[in-house]
């Protein structure tokens, strides 16, 4: 006995649309991380590509719970001694919406090149309007 894992036929992509208003920022992450590796179809396979694209708007209005927008700090270093840059989470939210929801939906991906195939798929809007209506997404409400 064996386990039975699907082929997969390369087609179109799939393409969704999220609406992130109100969303806590971790828990849209998860569940778009979720949605772009294809797990909510009936035959996922772990190690093939399921050509899921996801769309999120309106990501300058998701929240981040208890003191999270003064404590959580995002770190990055630019190559050089002493380059080491931090920013608030709250300050990030307001400069940059669309790059933190995309950092905390690549960091919930695997870190393969599945994960890195998969995340080219990944559109993040900070505001209602997006250009993919040539892609005929579908409305998608997370629960």
């Amino acid at each position: 006995m064996g386990t039975y894992f699907q082929r997969k036929k390369r087609g179109k992509v799939r393409w969704r649309v999220v609406d992130a208003e109100g969303q806590r920022l971790g828990r849209l992450a998860a569940r778009a991380a979720r949605m772009l590796m294809g797990k909510d179809w009936p035959d996922y396979t772990p190690h093939e590509d399921h050509r899921e694209g996801l769309i999120i708007v309106n990501a300058g209005k998701v929240v981040l719970s208890g003191r999270k927008m003064e404590s959580k700090v995002y770190r990055r270093h630019t190559g050089y001694p002493g380059g080491l840059k931090e920013i608030a989470a709250g300050k990030y939210l307001e400069s940059r919406p669309q790059e933190l929801v995309r950092e905390a939906v690549r960091g919930m991906l695997p870190k393969t090149r599945l994960g890195d195939r998969v995340a080219t798929r990944l559109r993040v809007y900070s505001g209602p309007v997006h250009s993919h209506s040539a892609q005929k997404p579908e409305e998608f409400r997370l629960s």
